[in-house]
């Protein structure tokens, strides 16, 4: 599709050819479609712009990837399709190993996600071999490997579903989670909660793992600063606002 360039949806669009696209090609399945419109929904709600709670959720998660000691990225298809090449980016600013975990699992489909990754510039992606269980989850989703998922101690799961959050908070881990709304389970379990666009919130990440990876002092400061429960609030209050102010504006 030829989309004019000022388009005031331009990169809205772009974004959902590019996902239809790699629905063809078996690395988004057309449930990820509906998923994708849910968050943008949110993102509307939200002023599509990084907001002040979500900037501290970032630097927030930041923090936390950069004091692990093992931890680990997740990656699922939509993530793949929205930004691999950012989701690259920041394991490698922070230290992080790359895992694809996915609810509509098929050898297949696990080959070329891991392949899509690969192919752009991702070294040593886990998730072929299966070797180990996220604790109380029965879908495929719980396939993980030992090295990665399993032995995690801080995991980002970007638009992430809310039963895997909350099996890997019950196993002891610190969840990081990308998912634009606030009020979903994902956002509620979470320690971390980022209620933003995935693109936005990695280039934003990327840059503090750059201010902050020679920092140790200021990432603790951080960390001893934030509270999930309060920015969720924040969140959430200002999509009020914004509906309130849209009431007010007919």
């Amino acid at each position: 599709m030829d989309i004019p360039k000022d388009h005031p949806r331009y990169d809205s669009l772009v974004t959902r050819e590019r996902l239809a696209e790699l629905v063809k090609k078996g690395l988004v399945t057309p449930t990820g479609l509906i998923s994708h419109g849910r968050g943008e929904a949110f993102d509307y709600l939200m002023g599509e712009r990084t907001t002040d709670s979500a900037l501290r959720a970032e630097r927030a998660a930041t923090a936390y990837l950069l004091e692990a000691k093992r931890p680990v990225i997740c990656v699922n298809g939509n993530a793949a399709a929205l930004d691999a090449e950012r989701l690259i980016s920041l394991a490698e600013a922070t230290g992080s190993k790359m895992e694809v975990n996915i609810f509509h699992r098929t050898e297949e489909r696990m080959a070329a996600l891991i392949d899509y990754m690969e192919e752009r510039g991702a070294k040593g992606i886990l998730g072929r071999n299966a070797d180990s269980r996220i604790l109380g989850l029965s879908s495929y989703r719980a396939l993980c490997t030992g090295e990665g998922i399993y032995s995690s101690d801080v995991i980002l799961v970007p638009i992430e579903d809310g039963d895997r959050a909350e099996a890997l908070v019950r196993m002891g881990k610190t969840v990081l989670a990308i998912d634009l709304n606030p009020l979903s389970r994902t956002s509620r379990t979470a320690t971390v909660s980022i209620a933003d666009e995935m693109s936005r919130a990695l280039a934003n990440m990327i840059t503090f793992a750059n201010e902050l990876k020679n920092s140790a002092a200021e990432r603790k400061n951080i960390l001893k600063g934030f509270s999930n429960a309060d920015n969720r609030k924040a969140a959430v209050g200002l999509i009020c606002d914004h509906l309130r102010a849209a009431e007010g504006g007919r």
